[in-house]
């Protein structure tokens, strides 16, 4: 749009009047639903322990790579834990409840496996309440439970070091919040006007583009992606992680976010962006399902062989993608004993042929699986 003097969509009169083209997305929405029914139709053949350990694994790399994004780390095996308390899935040893992580855990399952209920205002706040349950985001106290006030000036999206900062985006202003709450709420609510995929990007977009709460837009932004996503498969369970993807993907993800936001109302090219991404999360989580399975046939190899909690726990850290090499000291570390008792570990595995050292040089011995 030639001379246009809106500098964010949602300056523009017609806002939010999101236009696309949907003979320019129809290849890609073929594409993501031929992704959808391969993906589908192997984890059909599986057995359902195999679709609880991939449901588990997309499920705690959404919940660690939505965070990531927001520069949050946390910890995949209390993420994991999480996710298997609250699925009720038998994992063994479980690490400790740890509020923050189960705040972004209840968000994320609330939003897939309750996507048929309505989204409300409360039910926001409440996602919002759970990512922050001390109240504040570092040592920023937040506005809870209602939306962002502006106290403290336009709620804006800057990088840069202080002093030159660079503004990329600018939200609404907070005197606007509750009408353009209920307009979205009204939208979100509705059936999609062509499919869930395109409602779930445009979800995504509408809404961190209004920004409505003082920090966890953008999760919460992912998470009603999400509900559209687990409309538009028709399943509660998550076998694919968009998050993830939009992590191994962030500087292209920012890029096209911040064209759009100041662009104009279509949006054709960023749905064409998360169309594509979707598409190769699900590609990958190709691979997350031949890691389940890899997994599932080494338990199967050594399941009546007595080992110990320790090493149990090592070799499903190992199996569900260690990053890194597993030493002697790392082991000691992550089991939580001396480095004498994680050396006895790991021998007694070597001497069974579940373990065996790597051929890859380095001043510190490490070791690897012996996948069936």
């Amino acid at each position: 749009m030639i001379g246009r003097r809106h500098p964010y969509i949602w300056e523009d009169p017609a806002w939010p009047a999101l236009t696309y083209d949907i003979g320019r997305l129809a290849g890609s929405l073929a594409e993501v639903a031929h992704f959808q029914g391969r993906l589908l139709g192997r984890l059909a053949d599986t057995d359902e322990a195999v679709r609880n350990e991939a449901g588990l694994a997309s499920l705690t790399a959404e919940v660690v790579k939505t965070s990531e994004i927001e520069g949050e780390m946390l910890d995949a095996a209390s993420v994991r834990s999480s996710v298997a308390r609250h699925l009720g899935v038998d994992i063994g040893a479980v690490d400790p409840a740890d509020r923050r992580v189960d705040g972004v855990v209840e968000m994320i399952l609330d939003a897939t496996v309750g996507s048929e209920h309505p989204m409300t205002s409360e039910r926001l706040f409440g996602w919002q309440a759970g990512l922050f349950p001390t109240g504040y985001s570092g040592i920023s106290r937040l506005t809870i439970g209602a939306w962002r006030t502006d106290a403290t000036g336009p709620m804006q999206v800057v990088s840069g070091a202080y002093g030159k900062q660079r503004v990329h985006f600018e939200a609404p202003p907070a005197e606007r919040l509750d009408a353009e709450m209920h307009r979205f709420l009204q939208w979100f609510n509705d059936e999609p006007d062509d499919t869930a995929l395109i409602k779930a990007g445009l979800a995504h977009l509408w809404f961190v583009t209004v920004h409505p709460f003082d920090d966890g837009n953008g999760r919460i932004a992912r998470a009603l992606g999400d509900l559209w996503l687990a409309r538009a498969d028709n399943s509660s369970r998550r076998f694919y992680s968009l998050s993830a993807q939009i992590q191994r993907e962030r500087n292209s993800y920012y890029t096209i976010l911040e064209r759009t936001q100041k662009g104009t109302l279509d949006v054709t090219e960023w749905l064409l962006w998360f169309l594509d991404a979707m598409r190769r999360a699900i590609a990958h989580a190709d691979n997350t399902v031949d890691a389940v399975l890899a997994k599932t046939r080494f338990w199967r190899r050594w399941q009546q062989t007595s080992l110990n909690t320790r090493q149990i726990a090592i070799i499903n850290r190992l199996l569900d993608g260690f990053d890194g090499k597993m030493t002697t000291r790392k082991w000691a570390i992550i089991a939580k004993c001396s480095q004498d008792t994680a050396l006895r570990d790991i021998n007694e595995l070597i001497e069974l042929g579940a373990l065996r050292r790597t051929e890859s040089g380095g001043r510190s011995t490490s070791y690897e699986l012996v996948l069936p």
